[in-house]
């Protein structure tokens, strides 16, 4: 059964510049995004916006969900570290 969804992601209190790293980092996963799925990332003062639309199996939607996040969770930490 194919359902279509869309979910928001809000992160906020993330910099200018680690929301710039973050949309970097990310574009090159975002080139061969599973078929029917789709992630828009958005940056607005200190709110990092990922929008994913889905038109097919849910599982699959959770599953990209759980790795962009686990990505950015990464990012962030290198971020932090080389900072540090």
């Amino acid at each position: 059964m194919h359902q279509s969804c869309k979910i928001r992601i809000n992160i906020r209190c993330v910099s200018k510049n680690m929301s710039k790293s973050i949309i970097k980092s990310l574009g090159p996963d975002n080139i061969k995004f599973p078929k029917n799925l789709m992630l828009q990332i958005t940056d607005n003062a200190n709110l990092l916006t990922l929008d994913f639309t889905n038109n097919e199996d849910m599982g699959k939607l959770i599953n990209t969900i759980d790795e962009v996040l686990a990505h950015i969770q990464l990012i962030i930490k290198v971020i932090n570290d080389v900072r540090s």
